[in-house]
């Protein structure tokens, strides 16, 4: 089993010293940052992962759980407790029952574009983070434009967007301009870029953008503090209220995920589970989807690796997520091996990656501009997972959206 404290083997002494030195409190707001006064779901959730104890359910409310139509918060902790793990063919085999029922037999795909790797945080379990020795890249708009209409010829129709997050480097209106050459390309654009304003964000979805994927990393916001020892992704609410910024923004969706490896595997899906059916509670409207990422090796650290998330375990958290927000969509990365992928598409996942880089530049031209920031499990291109789709009955989709 990996140990949780990872940051402690990767960090210099000198480093740690003088991080330690300029380390601000991971609690609290900077200057810049919108603060939602009149939201109050980070302190429902942190009671409700502070109060959850998962070795307390047993099968009897394992099999509660599962006989009941409807499921909340209670029977969300038990289909993720150690006691579920008897229960997870049945799980599955109702999991894809709720995922026909409401997405019928499409799989969605898409794939990232990575437009940026320069980082301003410093993260311990990320290739970007800016302590980190790789090939820093950013594409000019002749280079983004090159690379979208590389990926378009393959057919698909949804592109994310990614940087690292850096403002300087990436500011507002370098994102701004490339949704607008995404546009362009495809009928749908989402960001995984850092957190910001509400304003900013209306600003990005004037410019084309249809939703927003955050990676909350850890809901511990003791091991928060660990892992994240500078810049702004440091400070903890902020990070979790950029999916409610989002949608005040005009966003129509957006997604949650925790980095599963880093920290308890159970009480962080519990935690996402419950910030997404909060802000679902609270925005009725929004479309409400997940991330399912375990930890991968990096550039320069081969030895990050999810040795306590097996892919039983990832199962487990899939199938819950599926029976306990049945709506949601779910979506299944190139982290993990393809017949895994193949396995829980359909079953729960809704929508699946293809032609996978994390590097810059590398989908219009013969090598990376820049590092990748996570070791891919699928390599496979567009029309391979077309057909691995094809092959287990499910009809692929590139977009189901119309523009009037």
């Amino acid at each position: 089993m990996m140990s949780t404290d990872i940051n402690e083997s990767i960090l210099s002494e000198t480093v740690k010293r003088d991080m330690e030195k300029a380390r601000t409190s991971h609690m609290e707001y900077l200057e810049d940052m919108e603060v939602l006064s009149d939201s109050n779901i980070m302190e429902q959730v942190l009671s409700a992962i502070k109060n959850y104890d998962y070795n307390q359910y047993t099968e009897k409310d394992v099999r509660h759980a599962l006989d009941k139509e409807s499921r909340g918060q209670d029977e969300f902790a038990a289909l993720l407790s150690p006691a579920a793990d008897a229960f997870l063919e049945e799980m599955a085999e109702k999991a894809t029952l709720e995922t026909r029922k409401h997405f019928g037999n499409s799989v969605y795909l898409f794939t990232p574009l990575y437009i940026s790797n320069y980082c301003e945080n410093y993260c311990v379990y990320c290739g970007f983070n800016c302590h980190n020795k790789i090939k820093r890249a950013r594409l000019d708009m002749e280079g983004i434009e090159r690379e979208m209409a590389a990926i378009a010829k393959t057919g698909l129709e949804e592109i994310l967007l990614l940087t690292g997050e850096s403002r300087k480097m990436s500011d507002i209106s370098y994102i701004g301009e490339a949704c607008k050459i995404a546009r362009k390309y495809f009928k749908m654009t989402g960001l995984e870029v850092y957190p910001m304003n509400s304003d900013e964000y209306a600003y990005l979805h004037q410019c084309g953008a249809d939703y927003v994927t955050v990676f909350q990393e850890t809901y511990n916001p003791d091991k928060y503090e660990t892992l994240h020892l500078s810049g702004h992704k440091r400070i903890f609410p902020y990070r979790f209220y950029a999916q409610e910024r989002a949608l005040r923004g005009g966003m129509r969706g957006v997604a949650f995920a925790a980095l599963l490896g880093l920290d308890d595997f159970r009480k962080d899906a519990f935690a996402t589970g419950m910030h997404a059916y909060l802000l679902q509670r609270k925005y009725p409207h929004a479309e409400i989807s997940f991330s399912c990422p375990r930890l991968r090796p990096i550039v320069n650290n081969d030895k990050i690796n999810p040795m306590n998330v097996h892919e039983r375990q990832l199962l487990q958290v899939m199938t819950a997520y599926r029976l306990f927000m049945p709506f949601a969509g779910m979506t299944i990365s190139t982290r993990e091996r393809a017949g895994f992928r193949d396995h829980v598409i359909g079953m729960a996942a809704t929508k699946i990656s293809a032609g996978v880089s994390t590097g810059i530049g590398s989908h219009a031209e013969d090598e990376n501009r820049g590092d990748d920031q996570f070791e891919i499990a699928d390599g496979r291109d567009v029309n391979q997972v077309i057909a691995a789709i094809r092959e287990r009955g499910l009809q692929p989709v590139m977009n189901d959206y119309v523009f009037v």
